[in-house]
């Protein structure tokens, strides 16, 4: 990973994974091996290419064990987004751990005439790589731009996390959806008689 500003699709990851787990509607897109193994084909800056846990789109040998591991990594990547903006202090002390437990290692990378910093584990379990790679996302991103830009959706139904990598840093909602439907709520308490 170089940073997090200039890798969004590692930060995506990281928040793509947060919201496998919807808790107002009760959704969740992690529940079998086979949901786990369409989410890491469909992020593939996950798992480094080169390990054995990424051994090429559908066929990684996933088990019930890795899909549990896994949703114990999103709990905590969910968490760190959730509490950032408002316990800084505790969402790195999780951000820390879990990169201890996931024993991640930084290892410099260069391709063409670039050099960068990645971090990833030294194991080959498919949660350690993704731990690595989706909190030091998140480190990264509270280094280089603070906890703020880390938050969830302030829609009254939602309970998206997001990452804001825009320059002005005042993203309140996951997505534009749910920034209209607000839109539209507060207009109409306006325009309603009272």
């Amino acid at each position: 990973m170089q940073d997090a500003y200039h890798s969004p699709w590692v930060v995506q990851t990281a928040v793509d994974l947060a919201n496998t787990l919807r808790p107002i509607k009760g959704e969740d897109a992690l529940k079998t091996v086979e949901q786990l193994r369409d989410f890491l084909d469909d992020h593939p800056a996950a798992v480094p290419p080169n390990s054995a846990a990424n051994q090429g789109a559908g066929q990684r040998h996933l088990t019930r064990i890795d899909l549990a591991e896994v949703r114990a990594l999103r709990d905590t990547v969910r968490e760190v987004l959730e509490r950032a903006n408002a316990d800084a202090v505790e969402a790195v002390a999780l951000i820390n751990d879990g990169l201890r437990r996931s024993r991640a290692t930084p290892v410099l990378r260069h391709e063409e005439d670039r050099w960068w910093t990645e971090v990833t584990s030294d194991t080959d379990r498919c949660s350690a790589h993704l731990a690595a790679t989706t909190l030091s996302a998140l480190a990264s991103v509270i280094a280089t731009l603070g906890p703020a830009r880390l938050g969830v959706c302030a829609g009254p139904t939602c309970r998206a996390t997001f990452v804001d990598l825009s320059r002005n840093g005042s993203k309140q909602y996951c997505t534009r959806t749910c920034a209209h439907r607000a839109s539209v709520a507060a207009y109409r308490s306006r325009r309603s008689p009272r």
